[in-house]
């Protein structure tokens, strides 16, 4: 939470009073977050006031003055990218601490580099990941722990309203801290799905096969691992097995023989009707809403549920673009920011998570051109979310990777 100048004197007079009550508090706070049968609810319902005036949030804030800290970070969009220029100029203004925007491809770049530094002191600071990566670096022991319960603004997350408390269905467990959130959802013009049957705002497998068989060539998703496309299979696979239970649990090989031909099947069905003849495939969600702008698609996939009016507002694509979810849900996963434990610059980078997760970052975040959903409370924008649908285990992803490449990916 940002602090006016008010509220910053207010602060000052209270924290001499404050300070070793808060102190006792934030300990307290840290033993609760981890203890067995305590859950992160109790460790949120204290004040943000306290845990800011404790000593050891005050320590972490002098510790991290002149720190670098390298923000491995997905550098493939220019929103974003001019989202974390703006923060990078906010915290070296307020914490005296410098933001370096490591841009990467894809996050797997630093999970590697992390993989070979093997726990030796490490040039990265600071991960934006989730799913499989996350799942990785939590079960070889690369990241730091406690940073709920050390990091003040945690205690704003909206986890009674949004699925926060775990990854890709692996739990959090304070290893990493979420930043936002995504949905899957598909733009079209509002009469696309008209007349397929389909519920008012919402699409299934067999209305997206009749929308292809109606307009050859115009629908595709983008090539997998490249994950907006990995998540239309993960969706299509949630719709075709009736949201099977067993892809919420670790790929097994006997659900893999038993589900996979589902999404095969339809699949090769799709690809005929589709762009290219199922033989090519955009390169990204930007491709493919590109050539959706042009008119050559008539759909487009998107994980940012508030991106359809980001683009309607800058007239990029028509008014009567309409935004749809697949009926059993739109998959809902948080994207967060972890810290290795190996990181030079730690103290630094939890001050960057502290800053991130403020009511002022996050409307920015939320405001300005990315258009990123808010995961703190005070900002919840409830109207504006899509019904969810559980994200699938992180091995699934994977699974479904490397099964698709073996079958359309020559």
């Amino acid at each position: 939470m940002w602090l006016t100048s008010k509220s910053l004197r207010f602060f000052s007079n209270l924290k001499r009073l404050n300070q070793l009550a808060a102190s006792i508090v934030l300990t307290a706070v840290s033993i609760l977050a981890v203890l067995p049968g305590v859950n992160a609810q109790q460790v949120l319902d204290t004040p943000i006031i306290q845990l800011e005036s404790s000593s050891q949030w005050q320590q972490t804030l002098a510790e991290a003055k002149g720190e670098t800290v390298y923000f491995y970070a997905w550098g493939g969009s220019k929103p974003v990218n001019d989202y974390l220029r703006w923060a990078a100029r906010e915290i070296a203004s307020r914490y005296n601490v410098r933001l370096r925007h490591v841009k990467v491809a894809d996050i797997s770049e630093a999970v590697s580099r992390l993989k070979a530094e093997d726990g030796s002191k490490s040039a990265i600071d600071l991960l934006w990941v989730n799913g499989e990566n996350f799942s990785y670096l939590k079960e070889q022991h690369l990241l730091l722990g406690n940073l709920w319960s050390s990091i003040p603004n945690s205690a704003l997350l909206a986890i009674q309203k949004l699925p926060l408390q775990n990854d890709f269905g692996v739990p959090i467990e304070g290893f990493e801290v979420p930043w936002g959130v995504g949905q899957f959802n598909i733009i079209a013009d509002e009469s696309l799905f008209s007349h397929t049957g389909s519920k008012q705002n919402t699409v299934t497998p067999s209305s997206i096969l009749a929308v292809a068989t109606q307009n050859p060539g115009r629908v595709s998703y983008p090539r997998p691992p490249e994950f907006h496309g990995t998540t239309f299979l993960k969706q299509l696979l949630v719709a075709l097995s009736n949201k099977d239970q067993r892809l919420f649990s670790a790929a097994t090989p006997q659900a893999q023989e038993d589900l996979l031909p589902l999404l095969w099947n339809y699949l090769d069905q799709l690809h005929p009707l589709s762009w290219q003849q199922g033989n090519a495939f955009p390169s990204s969600n930007t491709e493919q809403l590109s050539l959706f702008q042009q008119k050559q698609f008539v759909m487009t996939v998107s994980f940012n549920p508030n991106e359809i009016e980001k683009e309607k507002s800058e007239k990029r694509i028509p008014a009567t673009s309409h935004r749809l979810y697949f009926a059993q849900g739109a998959i809902t996963n948080s994207h967060n920011l972890a810290i290795p434990k190996a990181a030079q610059n730690s103290a630094g980078a939890k001050v960057v998570i502290h800053f991130l997760l403020s009511e002022l970052a996050q409307k920015q975040k939320l405001n300005g051109s990315w258009g990123d959903p808010s995961v703190i409370t005070p900002l919840l924008d409830e109207a504006s979310t899509l019904p969810a649908q559980q994200e699938l285990h992180s091995s699934w992803q994977q699974v479904i990777e490397d099964k698709w490449q073996q079958k359309y990916g020559a």
